[in-house]
């Protein structure tokens, strides 16, 4: 590696040089540590040349993009870079993932900003079936009737709510997104379709129009924004000043609806209907086999994040049944998932591991799993296939009593039951006892055939109030002749601990699936195989830096230390989506104060790697960083021991 340079504009002017100048650059972007380049050709040799320039670190050549590792200061290299050359700016690169990566994804951006919303809506309408199942003349208020449109609202303008977001993940303007929606749902439209549905032919520029109406419709808007993306795209390069302002919309007015209304509408409607109509052929003719498939491997997808893709089939069969039998195979595994939480909260002996069940619990009462999951019995192993297990027998209880859903649930869980009541049928009831049965089974399972229980530390039930914990202490305990461990010891003395900024298991840098960070290039330390969702301050100390992706976060500790906390592995291309930042350059913190929040699901949605180095960044002050390698650790508790060189110790 060349000696560091503070020289920015000639380190920006030469690698832009090297790599073919900025008309060969598509894109420019920047992480914590690299600049990423995607070129549209990559010249002969740039990537040896731009290795040996004065203050790069090396060049990795990786998912379309031409990575230049340069260390903390590449964000001074990337503002010259786009000072000095015309190229389009952006906080992620392009990632070339796969086809089916790339759906989940785009399912996740769209619905996760609004299922909440549906959820609240199913609530109110599970609320309504309650209070009519006691007072069955409240059906004929008027303030039945205003809460009840009121529950169906999100529903009914579902392809505005997808303009909103969908428009967000494209990079499209939301205005002309919502107008094209709302046309397909305008009320002149509907009628024209009812028309056509008793046998009326209407056509548009000559072409038969089809009887598809796009209230409640999911796949319709989102490929109408799909589409104008890059019709926007095309006018924008060809339009500017005052005429773009105005004819983008209204060419895009033009082309869209009509397109949809003629094509895209009716053809993403049939597919929708075609998916919802498969999973109902499973639910009529072999309910039992639907129901152990859908209620035993529905958490599963919960972990790689394709579950959102099952939406659409739910919304699908609301509009077009006005009923569901997926989410009331839902309900049941995620209420078994919670029964092996509780489970595992009343068997274990680890007292760490008994509050973070009992916390995980608790959001899963309102149907999200996630905590429970990552945190619990995914960690855990034996608890999560019991989860599994106990929610494919209840939802297969379902089917002898022909259980469905009659109002969307967003969140399907416990408070959702109700959604199943139907006057005159046994669906509650078999909703009622297929979450019993899976509740109760999953819960014995964990607790009478049990999991290997984390043994908690020796010492830990000792410790003196106002004393340090035995993870804490800096002091290495003996190691034995021969091992690594005393090798290590015995090249230099310990000057410092590396405390775990968030629980799960230690990972050696070595091992990381980055040649950067593996190859130690930023500094020494280790990868952290995160259990948990939070990231915590390891010292007291200041933030130095927080991407504008959130992604990374750099740290300087009071004793000097500086850290690289780099969550995930490419992670900078989601842009900040599914990261919280708490902290901001600059900010004095506190060893346990919260720096940053991410959501697992989202990066795994984007087929991104959770694994987060935690990395020493001035690591040549010292000696080697010894890494705790295969522990599973807490925030707080000890990754790494610091040595001094071998001439200091």
């Amino acid at each position: 590696m060349a000696a560091q340079v503070r020289n920015y504009p000639k380190l920006a002017a030469d690698i832009l040089e090297l790599v073919g100048g900025e008309k060969n650059i598509a894109n420019a972007s920047r992480c914590a540590t690299r600049l990423r380049l995607v070129l549209k050709n990559t010249p002969d040799q740039a990537k040896e040349q731009v290795s040996r320039l004065p203050g790069v670190i090396t060049v990795v050549e990786n998912s379309g993009q031409f990575q230049v590792v340069i260390g903390p200061h590449v964000g001074e290299v990337h503002e010259e870079l786009l000072r000095i050359a015309d190229v389009e700016a952006a906080e992620g690169g392009e990632h070339k993932a796969s086809v089916v990566s790339r759906v989940i994804a785009t399912m996740s951006a769209v619905f996760a900003p609004f299922v909440y919303i549906l959820a609240a809506a199913g609530i109110l309408q599970g609320a309504l079936i309650l209070t009519t199942m006691v007072w069955p003349a409240f059906e004929e208020t008027g303030t039945h009737a205003v809460l009840s449109f009121m529950s169906w609202t999100p529903f009914t303008f579902l392809p505005i709510f997808i303009a909103i977001t969908a428009s967000k993940h494209f990079k499209v303007n939301t205005f002309v997104a919502v107008l094209c929606c709302a046309a397909i749902m305008n009320p002149t439209w509907n009628e024209i379709a009812g028309r056509i549905a008793q046998g009326e032919s209407v056509s548009l520029f000559g072409i038969p129009l089809s009887q598809t109406v796009y209230t409640s419709t999911v796949l319709p808007p989102l490929l109408l924004v799909w589409l104008l993306s890059y019709l926007e795209k095309a006018l924008s390069r060809r339009l500017t000043g005052a005429a773009q302002q105005i004819f983008v919309p209204l060419v895009s007015l033009l082309v869209m609806v009509p397109l949809t209304l003629l094509v895209v509408g009716p053809v993403a409607a049939g597919a929708a209907n075609g998916l919802s109509d498969g999973f109902n052929y499973l639910v009529q003719n072999v309910p039992v086999v639907a129901a152990l498939l859908y209620g035993g491997l529905i958490q599963v997808a919960v972990i790689f994040g394709i579950h959102w893709g099952f939406l659409p089939v739910a919304l699908a069969n609301h509009a077009q049944y006005g009923f569901d039998a997926s989410q009331a195979y839902q309900s049941a595994a995620v209420i078994a998932q919670v029964g092996a939480v509780i489970g595992v909260f009343l068997k274990t002996r680890n007292r760490e591991l008994k509050g973070i069940a009992g916390s995980a619990a608790i959001p899963g009462f309102f149907g999200i799993t996630e905590p429970t999951i990552y945190g619990v019995t995914l960690r855990l192993k034996r608890p999560f296939i019991y989860g599994c297990l106990s929610g494919a027998i209840g939802a297969a209880v379902m089917t002898f009593f022909g259980t469905v859903y009659y109002a969307f649930a967003g969140l399907p869980g416990f408070l959702t039951i109700v959604n199943a009541e139907s006057p005159g049928t046994p669906s509650l009831l078999g909703a009622i006892v297929g979450c019993a049965v899976a509740f109760i089974l999953a819960m014995a399972l964990t607790y009478f055939v049990g999991f290997n229980d984390p043994v908690e530390e020796l010492g830990a039930d000792v410790t003196a109030p106002g004393t340090q914990a035995a993870a804490e202490v800096t002091v290495a305990a003996p190691a034995a002749p021969g091992s690594a461990a005393a090798t290590l010891t015995a090249a230099g003395t310990q000057v410092a601990t590396v405390t775990a900024p968030l629980g799960g298991r230690v990972v050696a840098m070595s091992d990381v699936p980055d040649p950067v960070f593996a190859s130690g290039a930023m500094g020494g330390g280790v990868a952290i195989d995160p259990t948990d969702t939070r990231v915590y301050a390891p010292f007291d100390g200041t933030v130095v830096t927080v991407l504008k992706s959130k992604h990374a976060i750099g740290l300087r500790g009071d004793n000097g230390m500086e850290l690289l906390i780099h969550v995930g592995l490419d992670t900078v291309a989601l842009e900040g989506r599914g990261f919280t930042q708490h902290v901001n350059a600059k900010d004095k913190v506190k060893a346990g104060d919260l720096l940053l929040e991410f959501d697992p699901a989202v990066i795994r949605e984007a087929g991104y790697s959770l694994i987060t180095p935690v990395v020493v960044t001035n690591s040549k002050k010292y000696g080697q960083v010894v890494g705790e390698v295969g522990a599973m650790v807490n925030p707080g508790e000890v990754v790494a021991r610091v040595l001094a060189k071998d001439s200091d110790a």
